[in-house]
């Protein structure tokens, strides 16, 4: 029986969508989505006319679609999602952290996100380096930024990084906080430190 002309073109695409599929399974390369299971922390470090301070938080949660190979490299990263509430943040002293929640507007933004638009993964040897574009939103005010990590592929197929991201209060419209009725002046660039644990779902 012969195929009519009308039904080649047809043939050749499902011939071509079968050739992909078997590209795609050959290549062992699966996308698997990890999260946080209680491993994320935050510290963020700030300097003050009278000596340096910082606030912790290890209640921050964490989403990703990750590329892992059949032998376990990382090859890739498609979607990265943090966030962490803002009261959760704590330093050594309770003025302090009152008078940073006023300043961030935690009333109306309770917490601090990002979620990245792209990123890269590359080996260096000792474990992998996420580059990742995205946008970081804190009180309300949204930033395209560019954050760097380094990754370990753990025993367990977890994935450990942890990294840091410099920034201006200001730049997120928020006004450096003070205490002791203004004594104690908090600087304007703060860097947050970031350590996170992913296992698959």
């Amino acid at each position: 029986m012969k195929t009519s002309p009308a039904k080649i073109p047809t043939i050749f695409l499902s011939f071509g969508l079968l050739l992909c599929c078997l590209f795609l399974t050959s290549s062992g390369i699966a996308q698997t989505k990890y999260q946080s299971t209680g491993g994320v922390k935050i510290i963020i470090e700030g300097t003050s006319n009278i000596h340096d301070w910082d606030m912790k938080s290890d209640k921050g949660t964490c989403a990703g679609v990750f590329d892992i190979s059949n032998s376990g490299s990382l090859t890739g990263m498609s979607v990265l999602n943090f966030s962490v509430p803002a009261e959760s943040l704590k330093s050594e002293h309770t003025s302090m952290d009152n008078n940073t929640y006023k300043a961030l507007n935690t009333k109306k933004y309770s917490s601090i996100n990002f979620t990245a638009a792209s990123a890269t993964v590359k080996s260096d040897g000792s474990g992998y380096i996420l580059t990742a574009k995205g946008k970081l939103t804190i009180s309300g005010v949204t930033k395209d930024v560019v954050l760097t990590a380094k990754g370990v592929v753990n025993a367990d197929m977890s994935i450990t990084y942890t990294g840091s991201y410099q920034l201006k209060m200001t730049d997120y419209n928020v006004q450096p906080p003070s205490i002791m009725f203004g004594a104690i002046k908090t600087g304007n660039n703060l860097v947050v430190k970031f350590n996170l644990l992913l296992k698959s779902i």
